[in-house]
């Protein structure tokens, strides 16, 4: 109880903590100070995807702590080369910069597309279209680029050049793309906004669109991407791809890092001196990131986790046909939502007190995001609780 008073006599109140203070995690499992045993569904919300403490993760980074941990990026370093080259090789991209958040991706990704237009001397173009529903950071230009008011609300004046669609509507994103627009911003499955994927043929139809219009196309995968939709990064699943992509959560297992990564076209809007960071790309973060991605990059991986999503989404479906309360169940791979007629809060609760951690979004969904090692007999306990509570 010791964290839990320290925490509320001295940290900023902005989060409601659910009344546990956790001290280990082992794979999908964390303990808390009375030694209660819990299923992580939640992975820290999508981020521990190879679970709590994976031995080879743990590995490389203390290999890499205890050989080098900083030098700026004024030098080159190895962690840093060979995962920019290993995520060009496994990705569209051909260029990466790396920062430590998926917030500080997408202002990376923002800042990239504005000057790839006005350095080309377009400086009418400033635009950025995002989806109603969206998410994408707390800084002053993701919040201002996050399609949800209730987050905003109190940060007034924000950032000036956004406009938001609804998802899915192509028609919707026709009528406001104009002379003014850089780019269209959006994550292919929203997560924040309620576990939400996008339509068949909507990605392509945005890609052809921005195509015609002389436009870049950015996609937020910071937390539908690093395999959580059964893909290494989830537009793989729509066959398109964008000029620009975010990446983050995952990416460390844990591991604070963020990066966004571009063609060389695009690539081209950043040149000396135009964006930095101190702490983006260290060795360790890099190391530990390199680690991640040929653990999840393998295709035998992917495909469990394909087969994971396909029995845990078939189960949420039983849960829908037996009980009136839910509403809908959708998302991709294991990254899933369930909607219910109200109150997730009161499930999350719940689960809680029998060991299992997931969360509540938009009120009324229950998200799924468990560490990507999950199995079917944990996915059945799970099962079999909420179905007890519905």
């Amino acid at each position: 109880m010791d964290a839990i008073k320290k925490t509320n006599d001295f940290v900023f109140q902005t989060y409601f903590r659910q009344g546990k203070a956790f001290i280990r995690g082992e794979g999908v499992f964390l303990f808390d100070e009375d030694k209660k045993k819990y299923t992580d569904f939640l992975a820290g919300i999508a981020v521990c995807s190879l679970g709590h403490c994976h031995p080879k993760i743990t590995e490389a980074i203390a290999r890499q702590a205890a050989t080098l941990v900083h030098v700026s990026n004024l030098f080159y370093t190895r962690p840093q080369a060979d995962l920019a080259s290993k995520l060009c090789e496994k990705s569209f991209a051909d260029r990466v910069f790396f920062a430590n958040s998926g917030a500080e991706a997408n202002e990376a990704a923002i800042k990239l597309a504005r000057r790839y237009f006005q350095k080309n001397g377009e400086k009418q173009r400033y635009k950025i279209i995002t989806m109603e529903q969206s998410f994408h950071g707390r800084t002053m230009a993701t919040l201002s680029a996050t399609g949800q008011d209730k987050i905003k609300q109190g940060f007034y004046p924000l950032l000036e050049g956004f406009s938001f669609v609804p998802f899915n509507s192509i028609d919707a994103l026709k009528d406001e793309i104009d002379e003014t627009t850089c780019a269209v911003m959006l994550e292919p499955v929203q997560g924040e906004g309620g576990i939400i994927p996008a339509d068949d043929g909507y990605l392509k139809a945005v890609r052809d669109l921005c195509d015609q219009k002389g436009i870049l196309l950015i996609f937020d995968e910071i937390q539908c991407g690093m395999g959580r939709c059964g893909t290494l990064f989830a537009h793989e699943l729509y066959d398109v791809t964008p000029d620009i992509m975010t990446l983050a959560k995952a990416l460390g297992n844990g591991f604070p890092i963020g990066a966004m990564l571009a063609t060389d076209g695009a690539a081209t809007g950043f040149d000396y001196g135009s964006h930095a960071t101190t702490f983006g790309g260290t060795p360790l973060a890099t190391a530990a990131a390199l680690e991640v991605v040929n653990i999840i990059g393998e295709e035998s991986f992917l495909e469990e986790v394909r087969q994971k999503g396909r029995y845990f989404k078939g189960k949420l479906q039983e849960l829908k046909e037996k009980h009136s309360r839910v509403v809908g169940v959708r998302g991709k791979g294991l990254l899933l939502g369930l909607e219910l007629d109200k109150d997730a809060a009161f499930f999350v609760e719940e689960l809680l007190k029998k060991g299992f951690i997931i969360n509540g979004i938009q009120d009324k969904i229950l998200r799924f995001a468990p560490p990507l090692i999950i199995k079917e007999n944990e996915i059945d306990r799970l099962i079999s609780e909420l179905d007890s509570l519905l």
